[in-house]
């Protein structure tokens, strides 16, 4: 838990950046606007937190979902955010697991390298022992012949 409420307080950075792009070009924002911008939003996150919070808590869980959010909104009286916030959410898992399904993709691609490279190693190994075992014969036949 934060020890100080201003550690509750988003980075001053992302609202200034966020707030830079929600405006027209050639708009100025003071320091103090956006000091009571970036307080207000942290004050929006911790009450949207605490309404999902209590959805968790009626479901008797300990983890937030996305479901709890989205009923959150509603019960907050922000219905508009609703539509918005479930397209994102699922660019998000779309997103998610395209990023899973090129994991897997790589990591198979390892394994099959990493197999291809044994299957080598071990051809490389069979022949060596070949040559030698050869080796071994040809010296036996030549020492038998000396004798």
């Amino acid at each position: 838990m934060a020890e100080r409420p201003e550690d509750l307080n988003l980075p001053n950075a992302v609202v200034s950046r966020i707030v830079k792009e929600a405006l027209p070009d050639g708009v100025n924002v003071s320091k103090e606007a956006r000091s009571a911008i970036a307080r207000a939003a942290s004050v929006f996150v911790l009450y949207a937190t605490s309404c999902a919070n209590n959805f968790a808590m009626k479901g008797k869980r300990k983890t937030l979902n996305a479901g709890d959010v989205l009923s959150a909104m509603e019960e907050m009286e922000f219905q508009r955010f609703v539509g918005p916030l479930k397209e994102s959410l699922e660019a998000y898992r779309r997103d998610q697991k395209g990023k899973k399904a090129s994991e897997l993709k790589k990591k198979d691609k390892e394994k099959k390298d990493e197999s291809e490279d044994a299957d080598k190693n071990r051809e490389e190994e069979n022949e060596e022992e070949e040559e030698r075992m050869e080796e071994e014969e040809q010296n036996e036949q030549e020492e038998e012949l000396e004798t």
